[in-house]
């Protein structure tokens, strides 16, 4: 993206870009265009410093943690980082301690006469409950062939436009995805049909 973005910058700063039809740009567009290739360059080279001082301010074995989550499919640098540094750096016990420690487990209420369930907890980590819910949904977009996206595609096939039952499924789904990933940083084990991304 960036290299086509630099060439054709070239080729307007030389004027040869031209219309559909063969005419030259009128000049009021080309030097809109000039500006806003001037802007993108800018805001390129203003990410390229802010990731090099997050990756500078991340200790090592969190640094090792996220590049390891990083390396599958649906999971970008950035959200790989937050889960090494807010989640990932305890120690869990076992799959229930991971669950419980973002809030993403059911709330059962029993008053003795009555069994209802409320949904999840909640308690925990705000922020990392959020960004699993956001990377369960890239999972099942880049990770088709994993069962946790099979397990999904399961649970709604049939309920249509239902945006309750997917909702619920997603809040599953990013539980289960907090879990696979734990034995993934813990075990070495790729959660089930993962892909990692080609090197």
């Amino acid at each position: 993206m960036k290299v086509g973005h630099h060439a054709f910058a070239s080729r307007l700063a030389r004027d040869e870009v031209r219309c559909h039809d063969g005419t030259p740009l009128p000049p009021e567009l080309r030097e809109r265009l000039l500006r806003e290739c001037e802007r993108l360059a800018l805001a390129q080279q203003q990410l390229a410093a802010l990731e090099k001082t997050r990756q500078a301010n991340v200790p090592a074995p969190a640094r090792k943690r996220s590049d390891d989550l990083a390396r599958l499919k649906g999971i970008g640098e950035v959200g790989a980082s937050r889960l090494a540094l807010e989640l990932f750096w305890r120690e869990f016990s076992n799959r229930r301690q991971v669950g419980a420690c973002v809030g993403l487990v059911p709330q059962p209420w029993d008053s003795g006469e009555s069994q209802t369930d409320q949904g999840i907890s909640r308690q925990g980590n705000r922020r990392v409950r959020a960004l699993l819910v956001e990377m369960a949904w890239c999972w099942l977009r880049h990770q088709p062939g994993s069962a946790l996206t099979q397990w999904f595609n399961q649970r709604t096939q049939g309920t249509g436009p239902n945006r309750r039952a997917r909702r619920i499924a997603i809040v599953a789904v990013a539980r289960r995805l907090a879990i696979a990933l734990w034995r993934y940083l813990k075990d070495g084990v790729i959660p089930a049909g993962a892909q990692l991304k080609s090197a």
